[in-house]
């Protein structure tokens, strides 16, 4: 998947540094939302046998994880994951960040709403949803123009990394 000067592309092996980098550089920002991959990814030997073991999973298309990368300077920028699928429906859903070097530049809008249509047209998705914190404007800005509606509040649904319970608003949004 492709725009302007960006892809989106699954983890390969070969992308552990990359990823490493990106994690390491933003995990203040995401340690609270993003705490299972905060967790795993706290040196590159770790992040490198988790980048093993979700790689093997997107193989058995029980999680498919992806890289946003910056096609002029081949880094990586951003992620994108599709968890907790049901083929039965099927729906998934999705996670994402970008690095907050490239926050505000309009890169994340087109490349969840490329994303989310690659989701629906190749992968044959039916639903895709996703949960985020009331708290996160952006998350929340991102899905509304993507054409996710809120369907509704999931309370004590998460435990941040600090351990705290939170209500999370959930997104669907139908293909």
């Amino acid at each position: 998947m492709n725009f302007e000067n960006y892809s989106i592309r699954l983890l390969q092996h070969g992308d552990e540094a990359a990823f490493f980098g990106l994690i390491d550089r933003n995990r203040p920002r995401l340690e609270s939302f993003f705490s299972g991959t905060v967790a795993r990814t706290r040196n590159f030997e770790e992040a490198a046998v988790y980048l093993a073991e979700i790689i093997t999973r997107a193989k058995n298309k029980l999680y498919l994880p992806f890289a946003i990368i910056d096609d002029a300077t081949g880094s990586m920028v951003g992620f994108v994951d599709i968890k907790n699928i049901d083929w039965n429906i099927p729906k998934g859903e999705l996670g994402f960040f970008i690095d907050s070097e490239y926050e505000g530049r309009h890169i994340s809008t087109k490349a969840f709403a490329l994303f989310t249509d690659h989701c629906f047209a190749e992968l044959g998705f039916k639903k895709l949803f996703l949960r985020t914190h009331q708290s996160n404007v952006s998350a929340k800005r991102l899905a509304e123009n993507c054409g996710f509606q809120v369907e509704g509040i999931l309370r004590s649904d998460y435990k941040t990394t600090a351990g705290e319970l939170v209500d999370l608003l959930y997104y669907g949004r139908i293909g």
